[in-house]
């Protein structure tokens, strides 16, 4: 396994990713696949808009190579975009030693620790939330006219999502599907976390707290309740793990809609908090998956912690 994390001045934080070396997969693919907003065009090594910086992060060693085999269409737009030097070119050519600057599209991922630097496409606009189809919902219900309120929704948004999980994992235990039912388990007590930190920033909540009716969600539901709606003993952890990462993305688009939506600052800021701790939660989901998706693969290797 390798560690690709990745830096720009156009997200919000860097971000930290699982890759499998040597299943041919470039460092523009893991982008992809992660949501990474590394620009590209071409995606052949000729057009060079996927220009990255990369630093290797584990510690060198005097004889250290690390295997690296420059296409002719990397090294000539290296060369027009001014990235490599002569000296750079020699030791990649003869020792097999890389470059500071790459093209993600021709970077294949190796087993190795890297840092991944990309400045982004500045001709294009910094992009606004994405506003998800809950935004238009809840703005034609309730208004949400006070950070009270807005915290008695965010409590209403994870006590659904921990009632959701117990009521699944009931049903894999009535299947017979222990595994699923144990990782179903974990969720709801994730969501009751959640749960626990909305009620301290709400601090004494009301018993009369107004909560939001169905109608406002999409499709009648709390963002972060899954698809799954009853047990099913074919159920895989990695099945549970996407359906779970739908939710998640969901309550995230919820949060962002709101700050995007309200025209009270001190409602946006909160929001905000939920946003960046949502974001927290669909990587930490996204790593997971990655690393089930990784043991499924390779079934005869033993993956760390």
């Amino acid at each position: 396994m390798a560690n690709i994390t990745f830096s720009s001045p156009r997200m919000g934080k860097d971000v930290t990713v699982y890759a499998v070396a040597g299943d041919r997969g470039t460092v523009l693919a893991v982008a992809k696949q992660h949501r990474i907003p590394i620009p590209f065009d071409c995606q052949d090594g000729e057009c060079g808009s996927c220009l990255i910086e990369v630093s290797h992060l584990d510690a060198p060693t005097k004889y250290s190579r690390h295997g690296i085999a420059l296409t002719e269409k990397e090294k000539e737009a290296l060369k027009q975009l001014g990235k490599i030097t002569r000296e750079e070119l020699y030791e990649a050519e003869v020792n097999d030693m890389p470059p500071r600057y790459r093209l993600a599209c021709q970077y294949f991922v190796r087993n190795e620790n890297i840092l991944v630097k990309f400045e982004g496409d500045e001709t294009l606009p910094a992009q606004a939330p994405h506003i998800t189809p809950a935004a238009k919902h809840f703005k034609g219900g309730i208004e949400i006219a006070s950070v009270d309120m807005f915290l008695g929704y965010a409590v209403k948004v994870e006590q659904d999502a921990a009632l959701h999980f117990d009521g699944l994992a009931e049903k894999m235990d009535e299947c017979g599907n222990a595994e699923v039912a144990r990782l179903f388990r974990q969720l709801a007590a994730f969501s009751r976390l959640h749960l626990g930190e909305a009620k301290a920033r709400a601090g004494v909540i009301a018993d009369d707290l107004v909560v939001p009716p169905d109608y406002v969600w999409p499709d009648h539901a709390t963002p972060e309740r899954t698809s799954l709606m009853a047990g099913d003993s074919s159920l895989t952890r990695l099945d549970a793990l996407k359906a779970a990462l739908q939710g998640e993305k969901r309550g995230h688009e919820f949060y962002l809609a709101v700050e995007a939506k309200t025209r009270d600052p001190e409602i946006a800021a909160m929001a905000k908090l939920f946003v960046r701790e949502e974001a927290e939660h669909v990587k930490i989901l996204e790593a997971w998956i990655t690393r089930e998706e990784w043991a499924l693969n390779h079934p005869h290797a033993e993956m760390t912690a």
